[in-house]
């Protein structure tokens, strides 16, 4: 679950889009045509090597229009990171069908795939990597971001029974970005790992009549 919404967004490519009679595109309207392209080439090449020539040119628009979209190219990269998950993670903490302590479980949930098809590197950690200023738009909105999955995830926490749920939400928080980090770094998915992690930390952190009562009541 935490990975479905990165590998969703990467989807999308130019190739969905058709070209009209004088080459140019249609079927979006300039604005999502430049966020796609920003999406391939980020993800293909990085954020700096990516000049907005190349991104207009991807995008099949004049540069008058991205700017008339984006009032720069800083604008630009922080939106980008703004429709990777904008739910925060709904797909996981809005399920009503799963107890609190299987909700935060489900956080690092992977599908099923080859190895040829990891989970893609966390988009707000390559993003501050990248570009090394705190102050960056794109900096500030994805430390907001992992502020607010660390608050939803020891808001779950709590509602799990947990001792200390804002300690339990940093934890899992760095275990995710950790995890994360580790499928890009050795070619292979550490998530199956950082699950079982997981478990232990969530298990050592709900006093074991919560976990009693939870699995009652989940039947």
């Amino acid at each position: 679950m935490y990975t479905d919404r990165y590998r969703s967004a990467y989807t999308g490519d130019m190739t969905e889009l058709e070209k009209g009679p004088q080459g140019l595109r249609r079927g979006r309207g300039a604005r999502e045509r430049i966020l796609s392209a920003s999406r391939q080439l980020f993800r293909d090449q990085g954020i700096n090597r990516t000049g907005m020539d190349q991104l207009c040119a991807v995008a099949q628009v004049s540069k008058r229009t991205a700017y008339q979209h984006f009032a720069d190219k800083d604008e630009l990269v922080a939106e980008y990171l703004r429709q990777f998950d904008p739910g925060l993670m709904a797909a996981v903490f809005d399920r009503s069908d799963l107890t609190p302590r299987e909700r935060l479980l489900a956080a690092f949930e992977v599908p099923a795939s080859g190895a040829e098809d990891l989970t893609p590197m966390c988009p707000y950690i390559a993003a501050s990597v990248e570009l090394h200023d705190p102050q960056h738009p794109a900096s500030r909105y994805a430390r907001d971001y992992k502020k607010a999955i660390a608050a939803r995830l020891a808001e779950t926490a709590r509602e799990a029974g947990a001792a200390d749920p804002e300690q339990l939400g940093e934890q899992l928080s760095l275990l995710l970005d950790g995890a994360s980090a580790r499928t890009r770094v050795l070619n292979a998915e550490s998530f199956p790992t950082a699950a079982a992690i997981a478990a232990v930390l969530i298990d050592n952190a709900i006093p074991a009549t919560a976990l009693e009562s939870a699995q009652t009541t989940g039947g």
